[in-house]
């Protein structure tokens, strides 16, 4: 018996694939002398078998059991039959032979089915979160949370920006910290690249969060009051004057402010002779350069008074504060000297 084998397509979907053979079969021819005995073949033979068995058939149309995996033999009358066996995988597969009077023809389906595809764990989400803002100096802490169905162990690479960030801990894990100390009035970005190590470009993920760090607020008039002195004899004033040299002296980047207040019934001019009086003590008496003294002239109170205020470099300067409208002051007027007499000689 001859054998040869075709070609045949597939038509398993993706996912699937089948081994499949025709394999046609043919009588082997008689002499003379038997073909003259023989009367003409009126009828065909299809063979079937499949690897594995018991695989349901049909042959043109109608139920034939289920393949073997020996050949099933099948006498047909000559012509074009279907044959459609159901895969394992829920395909059918159909396949039509010409049938010869006389002829063999076998067909043989081997059917295998792939090993299922594992699907790949990348790309997989990575969230990052931070503080929305915090105040200069407090730590900033930022955290990755990574969904991954891999096995291989993930990789943190950490970038912080901007560059005189400090990354105080957690190089190469899902959580770092970095000082804000010094990064007031800027935004401190994170940028976490996480990686399986497989050199996939779906298993390489990137993801950012940002803090802002405010600037700091000026401090709220941190100048102090040094002393105070109202209705005082000049000596007292001197004295004050003196601890406020000694304060002065003790740290030279301050300034001083003396503001002076006249009272409602001070005579004219009071506030601005009292302010000159003392910043005239500081210069020449106690030695203060005259650049580090402001004098001003407050306004009026009930009483004369004199404030002496002590100013840090940069801070926020004192302001007057009077109590008493220009417009309520009556001031007084100096006393004459009566004449003297002149003697009856």
């Amino acid at each position: 018996m001859l054998k040869a084998i075709l070609k045949t397509r597939t038509i398993v979907k993706v996912g699937f694939a089948a081994l499949l053979a025709l394999t046609f079969c043919m009588a082997p021819p008689a002499s003379e002398a038997q073909a003259k005995k023989r009367k003409p073949a009126k009828h065909g033979t299809i063979k079937i078998l499949s690897t594995p068995g018991g695989l349901p058939l049909e042959i043109d149309g109608r139920p034939e059991g289920q393949t073997s995996t020996d050949y099933r033999s099948f006498d047909l009358d000559p012509g074009l039959h279907t044959i459609v066996i159901s895969l394992p995988n829920g395909q059918r597969w159909t396949r039509e032979v010409e049938l010869p009077a006389g002829r063999i023809k076998c067909v043989a389906l081997n059917f295998r089915q792939p090993p299922p595809v594992t699907s790949s764990p990348c790309p997989y989400p990575v969230n990052l979160s931070a503080a929305a803002q915090v105040i200069e100096g407090e730590i900033i802490t930022f955290t990755s949370d990574t969904t991954y169905s891999g096995t291989s162990a993930l990789n943190y690479t950490w970038t912080v920006s901007p560059g005189n960030a400090k990354l105080l801990s957690g190089a190469g894990t899902p959580t770092i910290s970095v000082d804000s100390t010094g990064l007031a009035g800027q935004r401190v970005t994170a940028t976490l690249v996480v990686d399986d190590g497989s050199g996939e470009p779906n298993c390489r993920q990137v993801a950012q969060a940002t803090t802002y760090v405010p600037p700091t607020p000026p401090r709220e008039n941190p100048s102090r009051q040094f002393d105070v002195c109202c209705s005082c004899s000049f000596d007292d004033q001197k004295a004050r004057l003196d601890n406020l040299a000694v304060e002065l002296q003790n740290d030279p980047s301050t300034t001083s402010y003396v503001i002076a207040y006249g009272g409602r019934n001070s005579r004219v001019g009071q506030a601005d002779m009292l302010g000159d009086r003392a910043r005239d003590y500081l210069v020449t008496n106690r030695g203060i350069d005259q650049s580090r003294i402001t004098v001003l002239n407050g306004g009026f109170r009930e009483e004369d008074c004199v404030e002496l205020w002590v100013v840090p470099s940069g801070a926020t300067t004192p302001a007057a504060t009077p109590t008493v409208d220009a417009s309520e002051v009556r001031p007084s007027t100096p006393r004459r000297r009566a004449p003297r007499r002149r003697g009856r000689y």
